[in-house]
């Protein structure tokens, strides 16, 4: 999934880039030759960013909660407190389903990011934890 929106993502580049060439580059050799090479390095780029992204998509359930880190260079951690979850969604969209992928979506107490989701899960996996962060909210209802 992430390969494939970001071969979506790529044709607005695409199609710019390649008005572009139609636009400034003289007829001949060099205007193929650029188009060519536009209708290899952009979708190669963005899908090599896709994978990357993907690669570096990181989460754990521990005692504590659901932890999530996401990038290299530019690293984002988000740590959720089991005591914070307030309810949990699993997404399917016609793709993901196609693929038996889920985006999970844990809602939060809290004004600020209230909401975490994690997009490409495997569906059997998603609703595992799903199901073990719902118990854990469960547990922590007051009596």
């Amino acid at each position: 999934m992430f390969t494939l929106s970001a071969l979506v993502s790529s044709l607005v580049f695409l199609v710019g880039a390649l008005v572009a060439i139609g636009l400034l580059l003289p007829d001949g050799a060099p205007k193929i030759g650029a188009a060519v090479a536009t209708l290899i390095a952009i979708p190669g780029l963005f899908v090599w960013l896709a994978r990357k992204r993907y690669r570096y998509t990181l989460w754990r359930l521990d005692a504590d909660g659901f932890a999530l880190r996401r990038g290299r260079f530019w690293s984002v951690e988000t740590r959720v407190p089991g005591t914070r979850v307030q309810h949990l969604d699993l997404v399917r969209g016609p793709l993901q389903r196609r693929f038996d992928l889920s985006t999970l979506v844990i809602h939060t107490a809290g004004t600020r990011h209230n909401a975490v989701s994690v997009a490409g899960m495997d569906t059997a996996e998603a609703e595992r934890l799903r199901n073990v962060l719902a118990e854990g909210t469960a547990d922590d209802d007051d009596a």
